[in-house]
């Protein structure tokens, strides 16, 4: 086992571990583990999930993540789980009622958070800060709180204010954005022609706005002014020039999924050239033992700054008392229909 932890995050296939997952998991000490639908059967099954994983690895605060946005894309879901609205739902009320949105955008960060809190859950792939055009892929969608960047900055902190509040870390995503990509990149690589002069007025402004948040995703997005041949995941240019430099993120740097179509190459290589990169994680959300052990491989131990990004971007437990999540929801949701 490396003293410290793989910079990897994986997703196992089923809602219980094997034994060989286990000792997968107990051998190449991962970082994390990230939770999906198929993960999410009843709530003592996913307590004992993200309880067994921890086990493996030896380690009580190891990061369980989960993509919970709201909406359509969401991993708990009912009749186990509230249902949460869709992140655009709160950019309509703000239209019409701006103080009402952002109240209503905090408690339903602060609302997940809480839900997650009480299933081991300690970070959630959310808020989207992608700022999406007229003609783009559906892929983004209500998924984005507003086509508005200064709406979406505002919308997007407020939720990740209610988040820390429950205890648990927020990821601001997919930086530095990907509102204006016209495919998906589960399936192939976007480009971002437009220029960074526009760009900083647009598309950057709600990344540079929450530039302190803890976490950020990394898209596989193509940014030829500033990289022509690699996506920005993958691009040691990007991250410095644009993500750490014309953004100013200095927090935690996940990548997207190095499973999706928007890289070439084998898993070990996606997973080499990320790390390459800058990026402090790579994130893995498929596959089984047999592929895990060429991304771990391929792999390397946190560095020293990205062990130090962790310590400083940790949030703290809840200060204030736990929400009833059920009655809450029932309650963002009125407010979202007033």
């Amino acid at each position: 086992m490396s003293e410290a932890p793989l910079a990897v995050i994986f997703g196992t296939p089923g809602p219980t571990l094997t034994a060989d997952q286990r000792a997968f998991f107990r051998d190449a000490n991962p970082l994390g583990l990230i939770l999906f639908k198929r993960n999410c059967e009843t709530p003592d099954q996913l307590r004992r999930l993200t309880e067994d994983f921890r086990a493996a690895v030896g380690r009580a605060d190891a990061p369980i993540l989960i993509d919970h946005e709201g909406g359509t894309h969401q991993r708990m879901d009912p009749p186990v789980w509230p249902q949460f609205p869709a992140p655009a739902r709160f950019g309509a009320l703000y239209a019409h009622d701006p103080a009402a949105a952002l109240a209503a955008a905090r408690l339903n960060g602060r609302a997940i958070g809480t839900l997650l809190s009480q299933h081991g859950i300690t970070v959630d792939c959310a808020p989207l800060l992608d700022v999406p055009v007229a003609g783009a892929d559906p892929v983004i969608g209500d998924r984005a709180f507003s086509s508005d960047p200064e709406e979406v900055a505002l919308l997007a902190d407020a939720f990740v204010e209610g988040m820390k509040a429950a205890g648990v870390t927020p990821i601001i995503k997919h930086i530095p954005g990907h509102g204006r990509a016209m495919v998906d990149s589960h399936k192939e690589l976007p480009t971002v022609a437009a220029p960074l002069a526009e760009l900083d007025h647009t598309d950057f402004v709600p990344f540079r706005r929450l530039a302190s948040a803890p976490w950020a995703m990394v898209a596989h997005i193509l940014f030829p002014d500033i990289d022509a041949k690699r996506p920005a995941t993958i691009s040691p240019l990007v991250i410095e020039q644009l993500i750490r430099g014309r953004l100013g993120f200095e927090g935690v740097l996940i990548s997207d999924c190095i499973y999706m179509e928007a890289l070439g190459g084998s898993l070990a290589e996606r997973c080499r050239a990320v790390l390459a990169s800058g990026i402090d994680i790579a994130l893995s959300s498929h596959g089984d033992v047999e592929e895990w052990q060429a991304i771990a491989a391929a792999a390397r131990p946190l560095t020293d700054a990205a062990t130090a990004r962790l310590a400083a971007n940790r949030v703290p437990p809840p200060a204030l008392p736990p929400l009833d999540v059920a009655e809450t929801v029932g309650e963002i949701m009125r407010q979202l229909a007033a």
